[in-house]
């Protein structure tokens, strides 16, 4: 007995709802119609549309997306010869990090920097990790590293870019200097 009472009522409803919406003119319901109506995606549409992952977890600060941009358009724009192939890359300890360099501008591990026994100061250098094809373009600002093995110290961004197991300590890697 309930469940045709909840059937009746449902069924009148319906009908003064329909009612009511085919009562109003046909221009508001054109208008009611597309208001209602959703935007069908094709196929095509979804093939066309890029997917980009974004991490909404870790942001980065507009110092740092500049400064991605800026290396990026300089390596662009720079050209380089090349300088030495096979040599060992290794990356600055934590704890010269604020200290000045032999330059004299201080030491940062968040930057694109390195050490190189004989480069003059300010020399752009392209540093290619020979196993994974990854490069990185530093400037050298120090002197270094003292190590008859190794040839160039990075900084830890710079090294981090390069490797991808980041527990490693060194890599071979290929230098090409900025041709001026």
């Amino acid at each position: 007995m309930n469940r045709k009472i909840v059937i009746l009522l449902f069924s009148i409803i319906t009908i003064i709802y329909s009612v009511n919406v085919w009562s109003t003119n046909p221009q508001q319901r054109e208008k009611n119609k597309n208001k209602n109506k959703e935007k069908k995606v094709t196929p095509k549409e979804i093939k066309a549309t890029p997917l980009v992952k974004t991490d909404t977890i870790k942001t980065k600060p507009l110092t740092e997306i500049v400064e991605v941009v800026d290396s990026v358009t300089t390596e662009m724009n720079l050209k380089f010869k090349f300088y030495k192939k096979n040599a060992h890359a290794s990356y600055y300890a934590q704890k010269f990090h604020g200290k000045r360099t032999a330059s004299g501008v201080r030491f940062d591990n968040n930057k694109y920097t390195a050490a190189h026994k004989k480069l003059p100061f300010g020399t752009k250098v392209r540093v290619t990790n020979e196993a994974n094809g990854k490069s990185v373009v530093v400037e050298i600002t120090d002197r270094g590293p003292f190590s008859k093995i190794r040839e160039i110290d990075l900084s830890k961004r710079a090294f981090m870019e390069l490797v991808d197991n980041k527990n490693s300590g060194a890599v071979i890697v290929k230098l090409e200097v900025e041709n001026k």
